[in-house]
């Protein structure tokens, strides 16, 4: 307990010191120009959430529909005027979705800047939540408080991600409903990059162990990685994270597969025809989206 301890304050201070801002590099909030030129942007303005959600909704963009950011994702309409709760709210970008489509938001982060900033934006928006410091693990809400809980590939970073998991269980109603990004490790992003190009042929693997290997070189490999990764399979999710849940389900994407095929073979993920590409994407990007109900009587 006391290692779990240990690393969870290694977490919460690395990202509070290099925030998921998108930038060119993790953490700053430098970012590429169209025409190559790289532009300062400074934290906490109405600018800078709009360029971060720019590259965020870019990285995403085939969860998009015509009618919403991530609509392929949240049943908008199913909890417009809902408790909703994301466990790992970032800068906020999600919870500030979900506001503006009519749900009664909760967003919660270890990190304290992150809590900072998506304060900022709700603030800049004009837009109002519950938005609070708080651990994944020990969540600060009664059993049953919410229709609907999610959470963004953050609960990978958890020393106990098991842990996080079953209290989004706990704080379910029953017949709620949660949504989970995690890692993939399975895909060709870690096979590929952290397994083989780090682990294998930069012999990493001889100093880090698999943890170490994933999350050096997670997110975050230019500030020397962060405290903790590990990205799970499909079969630990349905076999042991989300096994208390009902009707699971997890798919597979990543719009992460062409470029990595690229920086395998120069061109030939870029010219791959699009069907066999999202065919890769479906069995090994680097996302997985997973999806449960928890029991009426649960």
């Amino acid at each position: 307990m006391a290692k779990q301890n240990g690393i969870k304050s290694d977490v919460r201070e690395w990202w509070a010191a290099n925030p998921m801002t998108y930038g060119f590099e993790h953490g700053l909030t430098e970012y590429v120009e169209t025409d190559g030129v790289r532009r300062q942007i400074p934290l906490a303005s109405r600018e800078f959430f709009a360029q971060a959600d720019d590259v965020f909704y870019q990285w995403n963009m085939p969860r998009h529909t015509p009618q919403a950011k991530f609509g392929k994702l949240f049943d908008y309409d199913r909890y417009r005027g809902g408790r909703v709760l994301e466990v790992g709210c970032g800068m906020g970008c999600m919870a500030m979705n979900w506001a503006q489509q009519g749900a009664h938001v909760t967003a919660v982060d270890l990190n304290p800047v992150a809590v900072q900033q998506t304060r900022k934006r709700f603030e800049l928006f004009g837009l109002s939540a519950d938005i609070r410091e708080a651990d994944g693990e020990s969540l600060p809400f009664e059993d049953g408080s919410f229709d609907y809980v999610y959470s963004w590939g953050v609960l990978h970073h958890s020393p106990n991600t098991a842990q996080s998991i079953a209290e989004l269980y706990r704080v379910l109603k029953p017949n709620g409903r949660v949504g989970v990004m995690l890692y993939h490790r399975n895909s060709f992003l870690f096979r590929y990059l952290v397994k083989y190009i780090e682990g294998f042929l930069h012999m990493e693997n001889r100093f880090l162990s698999p943890v170490g290997l994933g999350s050096r070189y997670g997110d975050g490999e230019r500030k020397e990685g962060n405290p903790h990764t590990w990205p799970i399979t499909i079969t630990e999710a349905k076999r042991d994270l989300f096994a208390q849940y009902a009707d699971v389900n997890v798919d597979v994407f990543g719009t992460d597969v062409g470029w990595i095929l690229d920086h395998w073979l120069p061109g030939f993920g870029t010219s791959l025809p699009t069907p066999l590409r999202k065919a890769l994407e479906r069995r090994f990007g680097w996302s997985l989206w997973i999806t449960g109900r928890k029991p009426a009587n649960g």
